[in-house]
């Protein structure tokens, strides 16, 4: 009951979803560095990758209720959805690299500031623009 309410309002659902997003991006991330021991930017872009195909499947389907379902609308999405997390990608690496190379932050920590803020900046491109297409 409490997770259909959840899931049915818009804003609680994007920051439902976008916890489990940060989570596939936070667990992909430290599975990488520390279980596979790769390098901390390969595996932040790894993660990434991982979290924005999660991201654009629970967006579309479940937070802004898209009913683009034909080929040509949802490629018009996705494309804008990459668009917009490509440079969400770009604020989510910088972040990563000025917190822990230029101030010492553990990196994993760093990684959950990173993704707090580009959670912010994801929200308003999917509400006012991705899946606000007409």
């Amino acid at each position: 009951m409490i997770l259909k309410k959840i899931i049915e309002n818009e804003t609680y659902s994007y920051i439902f979803f976008g916890i489990l997003t940060t989570l596939v991006n936070f667990i992909s991330y430290v599975f990488f560095t520390k279980a596979v021991a790769m390098d901390y930017k390969l595996a932040a872009s790894l993660a990434w990758i991982l979290a924005v195909l999660f991201a654009f499947v629970t967006n579309k389907l479940f937070v802004f209720n898209s009913k683009g379902l034909n080929f040509i609308a949802a490629a018009k999405e996705f494309a804008s959805f990459l668009f917009f997390r490509i440079l969400s990608y770009f604020v989510d690496i910088l972040t990563i690299i000025i917190l822990v190379e230029w101030l010492g932050v553990f990196d994993p920590i760093a990684k959950l500031i990173a993704s707090a803020v580009v959670a912010v900046l994801n929200y308003f491109a999917s509400k006012y623009y991705i899946f606000a297409l007409k």
